[in-house]
């Protein structure tokens, strides 16, 4: 609109907008082909299901705290094999703190005697029969997550394969402290028949798992922003789409603010959250976020490095080619020498010369 002449109203600019949209001269809104649209909605509804089921694990832990229980703080998750085995023994009726604490798993970190002084309480009724729904409905959520992952796999089944893995087998796996497979977890068992870095493989045709931050994330992304890169005719452009990248907000030829846009992108906030895991990784990614975090604060730190993986991503599927760690030393030696340019620059401008310091024999 800027490039339109004369004074403007919001008014002339619906109308400028209504005539250029009529005339096809307005690019579309990104949406994937339909059967990337299915997946893409099953694969919303299932978190939306898992973050249902969430809640009633918070009313658990609510009706615990009321009978002054206290084994949600004892063990770290109650809805592992010790936590729910001692809420389905209290609702079928068991009291004894002693033989509920025998429940317990031998891979718990608490002991026996400490689960069993968290289980000393009172035992209401009300706050049993919370207890008991919330119970209930968290394992019918379970059971309809486990249905809709079985349906999301048979409409991923449903595509044809970038890739053969026993033609062209699976990259190895080149990070460090973690097992080949990553499987999906279904109500605490993991699928032996289901590969999530195989099937990502296929479907994409390169394993974007080594890509560092996107272990588990390959197929919600798949979900979001299918494999046709060819929708954005560059990185700049998907990133852009993204809102990973800063814009200029001019009203009246004056720059009012120069900031990421506002966008409520669901691919863009799975490259912050992958960008967000790195805090602690000894990846070259991770020293990356740990640089711009120290450069620019947490925030733009996440949003830069979310972008570096999001061209990445880009790259390699639109270019079918495998992630190169290596790249990362070339660039650490170039910025190494633009460093001691800069140091020798500004002791040239105060006077100085810098000398190497010669190692001793």
């Amino acid at each position: 609109m800027k490039n339109v002449p004369g004074r403007r109203t919001d008014w002339h600019e619906c109308q400028w907008i209504q005539f250029l949209h009529s005339v096809g001269l307005l690019r579309s809104a990104f949406r994937p082909e339909d059967q990337v649209c299915a997946v893409r909605a099953l694969s919303r509804h299932r978190s939306e299901l898992v973050h249902m089921a969430s809640q009633h694990i918070q009313h658990m832990h609510k009706a615990l705290t009321q009978m002054n229980l206290q084994l949600h703080h004892v063990i770290s998750d109650l809805t592992g094999c010790t936590g729910l085995a001692i809420v389905d023994a209290i609702l079928v009726g068991e009291r004894n703190a002693a033989v509920l604490a025998q429940l317990r798993d031998p891979r718990i970190k608490a002991d026996e005697e400490t689960i069993r002084k968290s289980l000393v309480g009172n035992w209401r009724g009300e706050h049993l029969f919370t207890l008991k729904q919330s119970r209930e409905l968290f394992r019918t959520y379970q059971q309809q997550i486990v249905a809709c992952d079985q349906e999301i796999e048979r409409l991923l089944g449903e595509f044809d394969p970038r890739v053969n893995p026993d033609k062209k087998p699976l990259p190895p796996d080149r990070k460090r402290n973690r097992s080949s497979k990553k499987r999906r977890k279904k109500n605490g068992n993991s699928n032996p028949d289901y590969d999530l870095r195989t099937e990502a493989y296929k479907l994409f045709g390169v394993d974007l798992t080594q890509i560092p931050g996107l272990e588990t994330a390959a197929l919600p992304l798949f979900s979001e922003v299918g494999r046709d890169m060819s929708r954005w005719p560059t990185a700049a452009r998907f990133v852009s789409w993204l809102a990973l990248c800063p814009d200029n907000d001019i009203s009246g030829g004056r720059v009012l603010w120069k900031a990421v846009r506002m966008v409520k992108n669901r691919a863009g906030q799975m490259f912050r959250m992958a960008a967000s895991s790195l805090h602690h990784s000894h990846t070259p990614m991770g020293n990356y976020l740990r640089r711009m975090k120290a450069k620019l604060g947490p925030a733009a730190a996440i949003t830069a490095t979310a972008h570096k993986i999001a061209i990445i991503f880009y790259t390699m599927v639109r270019n079918q080619v495998e992630y190169d760690e290596s790249i990362w030393a070339k660039r650490d030696a170039e910025r190494e020498k633009r460093f001691e340019a800069k140091l020798r620059r500004q002791a040239a401008q105060r006077g100085y010369q810098l000398v190497p310091i010669t190692p001793a024999a």
